[in-house]
């Protein structure tokens, strides 16, 4: 039997199919402004990929900031507990999750993959992708490059601005007096780095630390991190599907067979109306 998961991010939008132990299908998409038509397509790419239809998939559990947006899911779970779930399947010993998103940047604490308290971001953009997506616009970079800059950096220039706005003007000045870029880039890093692992060590941390979300490809943030911390942090191969796995692992534990009988009739509507 095959069960799904599908994660609607503020930015990004992940769908995960798994049978048994295993990852059979993945699909990430940028997030528009029509979340149900996003997320049937997505559904469908993710389906077409080993050539599966509606009805093969047991369950399907929908999480993110988008969640409520999913016509066809059988129950939406928040992407903390999603989170957990997926990380700890991809690394046991996980204990802390930071977990760095476009819109906000989350600090997890679990055991045995169930969580115990959680911190949130979510009222400022600093400390999140879209805080460097800013800045990478401002420096004429492109985002995916940021980290790579940031490693040639000889001398860090610290940008002290906490607001996104405040920032960007505070890099252009430092442009304009010359700065360096890679120490500007790197200056920021070391700033969010910052932001970030004060708001986590409110869980009082512990290793395994795990860091997902699209900051995790950010191989500048994750090293500033780990200055910050002074340890080593771990990361999932693909960091963005974290939850999505985390929700179709729970969409096999939730799955009852009278349950989705009825739930599957449902879907067919659905396919009708929105898979067109």
């Amino acid at each position: 039997m095959y069960f799904a998961g599908i994660d609607v991010g503020s930015t990004v939008t992940k769908a995960v199919i798994i049978k048994d132990d295993e990852i059979i299908s993945v699909i990430i998409r940028r997030t528009g402004a029509e979340h149900r038509r996003l997320t049937n397509k997505v559904m469908e790419d993710v389906l077409a990929g080993p050539g599966l239809v509606l009805d093969q998939v047991g369950c399907i559990i929908a999480t993110g900031y988008g969640r409520i947006n999913v016509p066809f899911s059988d129950k939406q779970i928040t992407e903390i507990t999603c989170h957990a779930k997926g990380v700890n399947w991809l690394f046991p010993s996980a204990k802390t999750i930071i977990d760095i998103g476009g819109q906000d940047t989350k600090g997890i604490k679990v055991v045995n993959g169930k969580v115990q308290d959680f911190v949130m971001n979510d009222k400022c953009a600093a400390g999140t992708g879209r805080f460097l997506e800013v800045i990478a616009e401002t420096l004429g970079v492109r985002l995916e490059d940021l980290g790579e800059l940031s490693l040639r950096s000889k001398r860090p220039e610290l940008v002290s601005s906490t607001c996104a706005l405040f920032a960007d003007e505070e890099v252009t000045g430092l442009l304009a007096k010359g700065v360096n870029k890679h120490d500007i880039i790197a200056g920021i890093h070391h700033g969010v780095a910052s932001r970030i692992c004060s708001m986590v060590e409110r869980l009082k941390i512990e290793e395994d630390v795990v860091v997902t979300g699209g900051g995790a490809k950010n191989i500048g943030l994750v090293s500033a991190i780990e200055r910050h911390l002074n340890l080593s942090v771990l990361n999932p191969p693909e960091p963005l599907i974290t939850g999505a796995i985390g929700a179709a692992l729970l969409a096999r534990e939730l799955f009852d067979k009278d349950r989705i009988v009825v739930k599957k009739e449902e879907r067919r509507l659905e396919e009708s109306r929105f898979f067109d």
